[in-house]
């Protein structure tokens, strides 16, 4: 059927997050931070940020608007339930009724893990899947410094099993920042493969969140401007990091891409994504990097209209094959541009496990909305395509 004669889809959107965009905005958190009415702060952020100085001037602006404030910083990149264990314990014991983050994915994840376990209980697995918490929960605020996971724009916490290392996505409305921050100043310290990971993530956020089966005519509207944003820019910030008007238009990008994705999901690329980070540590922006071209390609009978119109978006020259060639063509054009690895034998992953992945990454949740179904059959030939 034309997608231009189908029936519209249903959907049911709450703006959640209120968003406050511009150079120097970081500047307002102590405002904000007093408009929710808080009083003790817990401030999440992770030890690399320290270098640059960024929380500790979140810091100062909390504390000058007459908010006590307290710092943990034990957070890894792709937190685990331990990190969200000691945040826990460490929030309770200083009575926070407030959560601020500032730093990438991995420190936001970890603020809302904290928020679920300090108002509701439990554990982590207690809230795999959606709508679990029956409590309220804490506000918070989100101070990204990477353009890429939007997550501050979504009521998901991505966090892996301590254990098996496998994320479990956990969310909850109530568990969405009331309010982000989106500073550009903040993102233009991010070191260069920093930049280029989270760059591909959100990339792959705006092309899945388009195509996938629960997108929606509000979805794709945040999915097409999220590209409009980050397609032109993104090798403009590779090439010159200090250029704040391509530094701003990712991070903008990236929260739109976001958003896209709470009022939808993702695809099989995330889907495979996951197991390559569990089992071999690879960082999550280099594993989509890899994949993404591949589950493009493998898609294209059922959504190269979709892919069509991205492509037109974006200029792209169709020079051979079909819209959705020249669209994988320039994202592996992109991830050449990282210098990082573009093929899974170039990341160090062995052959032998492809099945052991194709058997997990049918079980990722992400996966299910791809728009062709994907079962472990059709995975692993994904990652042979990819080796």
């Amino acid at each position: 059927m034309d997608q231009n004669s189908a029936p519209l889809p249903a959907f049911d959107f709450q703006p959640q997050t209120r968003v406050v965009f511009g150079a120097g905005q970081l500047s307002r958190v102590g405002e904000l931070a007093r408009g929710l009415g808080g009083k003790r702060v817990l401030l999440v952020t992770d030890p690399g940020l320290e270098a640059v100085g960024h929380p500790y001037r979140a810091l100062e602006f909390l504390k000058d608007a007459g908010l006590e404030v307290v710092v943990f910083n034990k957070v890894d990149e792709n937190p685990t339930t331990k990190h969200v264990e000691l945040g826990r314990d460490f929030a309770r014991e200083h009575q926070i009724d407030l959560i601020v983050s500032v730093g990438g994915g991995s420190s936001m994840d970890c603020a809302k893990g904290i928020n679920f376990l300090l108002t509701n209980g439990g554990t982590m697995a207690d809230y795999k899947g959606f709508g679990k918490a029956t409590k309220p929960m804490l506000p918070s605020i989100s101070v990204p410094t990477t353009s890429g996971t939007g997550s501050e724009a979504q009521s998901y916490a991505l966090i892996a099993d301590d254990s098996s290392h496998m994320k479990m996505a956990c969310g909850d409305k109530k568990a969405a920042f009331r309010v982000a921050i989106l500073d550009p100043e903040l993102t233009v310290t991010q070191p260069e493969t920093v930049t280029a990971v989270t760059g591909i993530d959100a990339m792959a956020h705006a092309i899945e969140s388009f195509v996938c089966t629960r997108r929606n005519p509000l979805s794709q509207t945040y999915s097409r401007a999220a590209w409009q944003l980050l397609a032109p820019n993104f090798e403009r910030v590779l090439r010159d990091p200090n250029d704040l008007e391509a530094r701003a238009a990712m991070q903008l990008g990236a929260n739109f891409a976001g958003t896209a994705i709470e009022n939808s999901m993702l695809g099989a690329t995330h889907a495979c994504a996951n197991p390559l980070t569990a089992h071999y540590g690879i960082t999550h922006g280099i594993a989509i990097g890899i994949m993404l071209p591949h589950v493009i390609r493998f898609n294209a009978s059922v959504a190269g209209s979709l892919y069509a119109e991205l492509v037109q978006l974006a200029g792209i020259p169709i020079e051979n094959g079909s819209p959705a060639d020249a669209l994988a063509d320039r994202v592996a054009r992109f991830v050449r541009a990282t210098k990082l690895p573009n093929t899974l034998s170039a990341a160090g992953v062995s052959k032998h496990i492809l099945p052991i992945l194709a058997e997990e990454a049918a079980q990722q949740w992400t996966g299910k909305f791809n728009p062709r179904p994907v079962s472990e059959k059709e995975l692993l030939q994904l990652y042979e395509q990819a080796f």
